[in-house]
This record gives structure tokens, sequence and C-alpha cells, in this order.
């Protein structure tokens, strides 16, 4: 039998309990519909996605007992790297109706995969462009709250940085993935991640909390932060 209570600490956030042992869910925005061939389950008339923390970096960073995810119900959310949906699904379930997730991707072909899913959920907007070049989709993003960052370029921090001083909202918050491989392989994932930093607090961030992935994400660490 499967049991379900709130995340003690993230309003939006469950933890389920069932067969399966324990993992964190949303509820489904799109009843009915599956994202990555995640498990749905009804609990007292309500559907739920089970939220697979190896397959999500902000599901991992929630595990690893990160401080803070500033993504709330209404919450206006500029993602970039969005791939084809599977974290941004669980934000479009967790900021619900009143909210927008804009959904960057610079892939073509997996953009594709995004519409689908998209098409399904009116709080995502899907979005071909790339994030090193912010200004190339100012047309389609409003001012945000938050920015959530997943992008397998270097210069993340940077890439972040540009997009908040275009779209950020004063006082608003952001989540960063860095993958340390990505940033440069010849590094140690510790300095990779120190230097990332030292760039977010040199455009004006304020760090909250820095949580490594292990062991859902190799040389992967969720920093969140504020712009000051």
């Amino acid at each position: 039998m499967a049991t379900l209570r709130d995340h003690p600490k993230f309003k939006g956030v469950y933890i389920l309990e069932d067969h399966e042992g324990k993992r964190l869910a949303t509820e489904n925005f799109a009843p009915g519909k599956k994202v990555y061939g995640e498990d749905l389950l009804t609990i007292k008339k309500v559907e739920y996605r089970a939220w697979n923390s190896f397959r999500s970096k902000l599901a991992a960073s929630i595990e690893k007992g990160i401080a803070e995810v500033p993504i709330k119900e209404g919450s206006k959310v500029l993602y970039l790297g969005a791939a084809s949906g599977t974290t941004p699904s669980h934000v479009s379930d967790i900021i619900g109706p009143k909210g927008k997730v804009f959904c960057v991707e610079f892939a073509p072909r997996v953009i594709r995969e995004l519409i689908e899913i998209t098409s399904v959920r009116s709080n995502m907007i899907p979005i071909l462009g790339d994030a090193r070049t912010p200004a190339s989709y100012r047309h389609f993003v409003e001012v945000v709250d938050v920015i959530y960052c997943d992008v397998a370029q270097p210069e993340q921090a940077k890439i972040l940085a540009d997009n908040a001083d275009m779209y950020l909202r004063k006082g608003g918050k952001v989540m960063i993935a860095i993958k340390a491989r990505s940033v440069d392989v010849t590094k140690d994932p510790r300095e990779v991640f120190k230097h990332e930093i030292g760039v977010l607090e040199g455009r004006g961030f304020r760090i909250i909390d820095v949580k490594t992935l292990d062991p859902f994400d190799k040389d992967h660490a969720m920093i969140v932060a504020e712009r000051v």
C-alpha cells in the first residue's frame, strides 16, 4: 500500500512510500500522462508522479538536503538546458497553473520531445535557443523569480549570470547544477566548483548552499544563490 506525506521542507514536493521504497513525488499537472516512464499513483483521488532522483539533479539536491528550493507554487522560472523535459515537468507540477516555466533547449532533436510534453502542460513554454545568447529569446521570456541552469557547457556560472542580468527580478534566486567535467575535464571537481562559485559571487550573487550530488550524479554539485 502506498502512503504519501508532505516533504518537511519544500511545499509541492512529497515523500512517497510503497513497495519500491521511499521516493520523492509531485502532484501530476497532466493527470494520466507520463513523461519518462515514471510511476503514477492515485491517493485520495489525486494523481502523483514518482520523481526519480537518479534522473533529476533537482530531486537529487533535495535528497542531499539542499537548504532551499526557491521554486514554489506560482513561480515564474527560466529553465536553461531543459533537454527532453524530465525535471522541467516536475517544476511544472510544483508551480501549478499560476506559474510558468520557460524551457530553453539548444538541440532541435531533443526539443521535439520537449514540445510533446509541453503540449499537455500549459504552464511550460518550449524555446529553441542558445543559453549563451540570452537576448536571442527575449521576445518569449518574461522577468522571472527563479533561474534554473543545467547546461553542459564551459563557463556555466557566466551563462547563468548573463541570463540573470536580463531576466531575473530584483531579489530573485537561482539554482545551477555544475557539471565539473563539462567545465574542465582536467581539473579536480572541487576546484571547478570553487571557481564557478567565485564567478557567481563576482557577479553579485550570495551563495545560500552548495551540495555535491553523489551518488546520484558523479562530479556534480547544486548551488542555490540569490541576487543581492
